[in-house]
């Protein structure tokens, strides 16, 4: 019997490898404004955090409005990198075959929209794991680091927070698990971020089917 009775999904970052390819085009797209970054700093200032929240955060750094132009190419260049290399995280499909064996539940609660999401679960071939159990930011009135995105998730899928393991890769989604009040576990394969994630709350492994040692 299993104290974990959901395993409640980020999905950038878990579940598909996007965020290097959005953290690189939103660099470079920056600096053709003068506004000077890289993608490794965006992807520590970013990451998990609602879109709404980064936009405000890069115009307030550009001092204004983004140009019109800006949104458009920067939105182009993602979809045409997702279709190109977008590619599922690691060891992640081996994890989702296990949970289903085990008959143990999952879901997705993420930053992203609901149409950022069936894109990128379509094009890596995991949106039918989730169909029908996916939660995004738009469905709540805040996103991480507050627990609304995990609190709401639990709440459709009728299970109790504490019954709940989160699987997360950005200090964001660290705090809004334990603010939640449900166990995190932190993935990743940078050895910079594992002791930020560590002390944001969460154990941490660089192997997605060492999340099975935490259920």
């Amino acid at each position: 019997m299993f104290s974990t009775e959901l395993v409640i999904f980020d999905c950038d970052g878990v579940l598909v490898d996007s965020e290097s390819i959005v953290c690189r085009i939103l660099a470079e797209e920056m600096n053709k404004l003068g506004m000077e970054t890289t993608a490794e700093e965006l992807d520590e200032q970013f990451s998990g955090r609602p879109a709404r929240d980064c936009l405000l955060e890069i115009e307030t750094r550009f001092g204004g409005p983004l140009p019109d132009h800006y949104f458009g190419n920067t939105e182009r260049r993602i979809r045409e990198a997702f279709h190109a290399e977008l590619e599922p995280i690691a060891g992640i499909e081996d994890l989702l075959d296990h949970l289903l064996q085990i008959n143990l539940r999952s879901c997705v609660a993420s930053s992203g929209s609901h149409e950022k999401m069936r894109l990128t679960l379509n094009k890596t071939g995991l949106y039918d794991y989730f169909d029908g159990r996916i939660f995004s930011v738009d469905d709540v009135s805040r996103g991480k680091p507050w627990p609304d995105l995990f609190l709401h998730a639990a709440q459709a899928m009728g299970v109790e927070p504490q019954h709940c393991l989160v699987v997360e890769d950005s200090i964001a989604g660290v705090k809004a698990a334990v603010a939640a009040g449900m166990p995190v576990v932190g993935y990743s394969n940078h050895p910079r971020r594992r002791p930020q994630l560590q002390e944001a709350g969460a154990r941490v492994v660089g192997d997605m089917m060492a999340v099975l040692d935490f259920l």
